[in-house]
């Protein structure tokens, strides 16, 4: 038999998120936060398994951002649906952007390797060496 302690978001996580909120010198009374732990434990299930239905439908066994947007939005929680959209975007933008990155950064890398003889030693350059790429702001913000 499992827990119900161990099927709800962390209760430090919950207060943390709860006090990001609230002034400086407002308190939380465990109560406050263990009700709000139970409340956004059963949203975050009633969401999944929403989405989860959707892919058993669909014969596919990872849930993703897309079937959370649209379980978001069947469940008639639109304003969230749009704000998760936008996030999720930005995200993916973000990864796409650090995945780039990488690889210009990996590129670089052989290139470095492949420049020394076979004792280690820096081999003459004929050209110059390749321009670092950068991109922009990769940050990514929660919509507001």
């Amino acid at each position: 038999m499992v827990d119900e302690q161990d099927q709800l978001l962390p209760i430090a996580n919950v207060g943390r998120i709860m006090k990001q909120i609230l002034p400086p010198s407002a308190k939380l009374s465990k109560e406050a936060k263990q009700t709000m732990q139970e409340c956004a434990t059963e949203f975050v299930s009633f969401v999944t398994g929403e989405a989860s239905d959707k892919c058993h439908k669909e014969n596919r066994k990872t849930v993703n951002g897309d079937d959370i947007c649209w379980a978001l939005s069947v469940l008639g929680f639109d304003n969230y649906a749009e704000a998760i959209v936008r996030y999720l975007h930005k995200y993916r933008e973000a990864e796409r952007e650090k995945a780039s990155q990488n690889k210009a950064t990996s590129s670089q890398d052989k290139d470095e390797e492949s420049s020394e003889d076979k004792n280690g030693q820096p081999a003459q350059q004929t050209e110059a060496p390749p321009t670092p790429v950068t991109m922009g702001d990769n940050s990514v913000t929660e919509p507001s």
